[in-house]
């Protein structure tokens, strides 16, 4: 019967392959048609990250608000900071801009200007409230304006830090965008060929710096730029890793071939997106230039083995078969670890990393097909390389650098040892220096015109991202109960405190200004009234006509809920945290929790959450990888203390790089979280292809363990050079990216894979010659998992393989 991935069942592959070349190039032309034809189902998404699982605390809790108060994330604003704003010109501009967003009427649900600013007004003589307007027509006179500026930073503390900041004469408008279509792409039709072309063309005109900002906004630019970088990157990484390659190689053929199975590769990723409806998010915007790095290392192991046998022997055949049947089960466990890393993912909660990990792994393990059959089928139709294909195999630069490998492990194995034991104590003190963050622009393009508006806006707003407070009085009508609103007031003032958080909104404030308005606008009586005042207070309030009720947006329709609504700015985790807290122990202390039940949510908590939860899979997800791996090393090596062996050359460049964050300051957080399982899946390839040869080496040279350890390291050693090389290059073309995450990704897995090299280079070889009594035996390798075929045994003519 024949055995799973041995001698023989590579023997079968080979056969199979270079008899059935035609069939089998149809077929991927079929399928790739096929993955073709999904393109049109890939979504592009239009919310950001939700990193919690559905049924989470956190996100159960902002779905109760969402149900109660609809979507909070419908917001857009537009700020000007200019004095001369405040003419008779400009500002009746500034109102007709803010005017005509009314007339997208299927986008936008409401406006809020300077222009629509109400006085709220006592009407004695019907006992209740009236509005009436800041501004009843157009203005003509400077003297109207002197007069509203008086009226709006001096008279109506209500407003103040919502529309405008009295200390700074910053005025901004609100936009409220239709909920149904806040999170769907005629949001971003809005947002591109509506909002923007207006404010351009009256910057231009007026000559005013106007800032936009808000989530739908902050949304629409932030998908749009991740959609850009995907053609950036894909086109980045297939220059990269080609130039590198010809640079190997020295041969346009290989380079060309390399580049045609890369590609396919890419259109079936971008299929499978499309084939299981997912977004395209951040994360699996990044797989396509993934799969060209990691697709291009397969290329060169199978191409440099091709080479390597034609001019070994000279017989294209042989050396065809050989390149299936000695690379193959070698590749393929390469292939199988590294989607292990990325399907590791798939075990986690979270529904973006779930995406993510499964389209990656599908990705990896497709890429691997399509290297092991079209490789050696397009080699068969093409002529017996020329002596120029392989002159890189006799480059002396890269035998030097094989010769000072092999100088470094037969006579430097101390030295190494204690580099090694240097590194990982520093890369330990390090790893307690990493900070988390669970900022939600960080990553976002700093140099971007919108990123810089989150800035003026939190400069002059104390924030733009919302942070909800929901009161529920488990009674109707409670809401308006004085005791209510009084505890409510206090924890206004603990958030008005809170350098961090913005003025809140809440039916306090409006209660408030009834008062005021009760006073005839006095500005002292904004306050809450007393329990005799509240009365007729109120009694006003319930006389005034539906135009006049502002209760809408901070009560429901009950009476029993109410919502305080803040903004914060982009701080860290840890400060985040202690907000949190702070805001938590005063609702405790405040609300008695028989009468009460307040809860905290909004985007800003949502995201700092997932941020915290996805740490903590992070040591989950890295354990599975490292456990899957290590069955792998199992059912290869039949050995345990193989298993070690293999796997220290690849945990210490993780060490290193997590210390090389603490060193640094890079926090962790999604993007970078991502490196570690990342890494370990690519950087354990170059282990196997260096254990695979070695075991070969054993057998072929009667068990000798230096010889083998030698041999296996004069071989391997310039494919693992090529690849890491390729592989580092590779993943820095992320640093050109405008997402802070993504530049972080890059350069990490980046750095831990150069790392990896030079570890699995010189301390894995080592490790093999130190403890090569006790590993490398008969007994372990009498029946090997992995194919060991040695030369002299294949002195067959394998053309009958075609």
């Amino acid at each position: 019967m024949l055995k799973l991935f041995t001698k023989d069942f590579w023997d079968v592959i080979a056969r199979v392959i270079l008899r059935n070349k035609i069939i089998i190039l149809v077929a991927i032309l079929a399928t790739t048609i096929f993955f073709s034809q999904q393109w049109d189902k890939m979504r592009f998404t239009y919310t950001e990250a939700n990193l919690l699982p559905d049924d989470h605390e956190i996100n159960i809790i902002y779905n109760d608000f969402l149900k109660v108060f609809g979507e909070e994330g419908n917001l857009i604003v537009l700020g000007v900071k200019d004095s001369t704003l405040f003419t008779v010109e400009k500002l009746n501009a500034w109102n007709n801009l803010t005017e005509s967003f009314k007339n997208s009427s299927e986008a936008v649900e409401s406006v809020i200007s300077i222009k629509e600013l109400q006085k709220l007004v006592k009407d004695t003589e019907n006992e209740r409230f009236a509005l009436e307007p800041f501004i009843k027509d157009s203005i003509t006179t400077m003297a109207q304006i002197e007069v509203l500026e008086n009226d709006l930073f001096k008279k109506y503390p209500f407003y103040d830090n919502f529309l405008f900041n009295k200390d700074t004469k910053t005025i901004r408008s609100a936009i409220y965008m239709n909920k149904a279509i806040v999170n769907t792409s005629a949001r971003k039709d809005f947002v591109m060929d509506v909002l923007i072309p207006r404010v351009e063309a009256f910057e231009a005109e007026y000559d005013l710096d106007v800032r936009i900002s808000g989530m739908p906004y902050i949304r629409t630019l932030n998908s749009t730029n991740i959609v850009d970088e995907i053609g950036l990157f894909i086109g980045a990484a297939l220059l990269v890793t080609s130039i590198i390659f010809f640079f190997f190689f020295r041969s346009f053929r290989a380079t060309f071939i390399s580049l045609i199975v890369v590609c396919i590769g890419v259109m079936w990723t971008l299929g499978i997106i499309g084939l299981l409806n997912y977004e395209i998010t951040v994360l699996t915007a990044l797989i396509p230039p993934l799969i060209i790095v990691i697709g291009i290392p397969n290329c060169i192991f199978l191409i440099n083995k091709y080479q390597h046998e034609v001019k070994l022997h000279g017989n294209k055949a042989k050396s065809l078969q050989r390149v299936i049947t000695k690379i193959g089960n070698a590749t393929l466990m390469t292939n199988v670890t590294t989607a292990c890393g990325f399907a590791t993912f798939i075990l986690t909660e979270s529904k973006l990393l779930k995406e993510f990990g499964l389209v990656a792994s599908l990705s990896i393990l497709s890429i691997f097909i399509l290297c092991i059959l079209i490789i050696p089928i397009i080699y068969s139709f093409l002529p017996y390389p020329k002596d120029r294909h392989l002159e890189h195999l006799n480059k002396k630069w890269i035998g030097g650098f094989v010769n000072w490998m092999e100088r470094m492990v037969r006579n430097k194995r101390i030295a190494i040892y204690i580099t090694s034991i240097i590194l990982l104590a520093l890369s330990i003190i390090g790893i307690y220096q990493i900070k988390i963050s669970g900022s939600l622009i960080e990553d976002m393009p700093q140099e971007s015109e919108f990123v810089n508006d989150i800035r003026f806006f939190e400069s002059e707003f104390n924030g733009i991202m919302p942070l909800e407070i929901m009161i529920d009085t488990k009674r109707k009508k409670g809401v308006m109960k004085l005791s209510t609103l009084k505890r409510m007031n206090e924890l206004e003032e603990l958030i008005i405190e809170t350098p961090e958080l913005s003025k809140p909104i809440s039916v306090v404030g409006l209660v408030k200004y009834s008062k005021q308005a009760y006073y005839n606008g006095n500005t002292k009586f904004y306050q809450l009234p007393t329990s005799q005042e509240n009365s007729f207070i109120l009694s006003y309030a319930k006389n005034s006509t539906s135009s006049t009720n502002l209760l809408n947006n901070f009560v429901d329709s009950t009476g029993q809920y109410a919502r305080i609504t803040t903004f914060i700015k982009d701080v860290g985790t840890d400060r985040m945290e202690r907000i949190q807290e702070n805001l938590q122990d005063k609702i405790d202390k405040v609300f008695d929790k028989d009468r009460y039940n307040v809860t905290m949510t909004g985007k800003a908590l949502v995201f700092q959450k997932g941020t915290k939860y996805l740490v903590k899979n992070l040591a989950i997800s890295l354990s599975l990888a490292i456990f899957l791996i290590a069955l792998f090393m199992a059912y290869m090596f039949r050995s345990g203390k193989m298993i070690i062996i293999s796997l220290i050359p690849n945990l210490l460049p993780l060490l290193i790089t997590a210390g090389l964050m603490g060193y640094l300051g890079v926090p962790i957080k999604p993007s970078t979280i991502l490196v570690f399982s990342i890494a370990f899946g690519i950087s354990v390839d170059d282990t196997i292809h260096f254990l695979a040869k070695y075991r070969q080496e054993l057998q072929a040279n009667n068990w000798k363990i230096k010889t083998s350890v030698y041999g296996a390291l004069r071989e391997t050693g310039v494919s693992m050079f090529y690849t890491s090389i390729v592989l580092f290059f590779g993943f820095s073309v992320f640093t050109i990216s405008s997402f802070g995450g993504t530049v972080a990704l890059g350069a990490l897995v980046s750095a831990t894979l150069l790392f990896a090299m030079l570890s699995n280079l010189l301390l894995l070889p080592s490790l093999l010659l130190s403890l090569e009594r006790s590993i490398a035996n008969k007994q372990v390798l009498r029946e090997p998992s992995i194919n060991i075929i040695p030369e002299e045994d294949e002195n067959t003519d394998e053309k009958q393989a075609f």
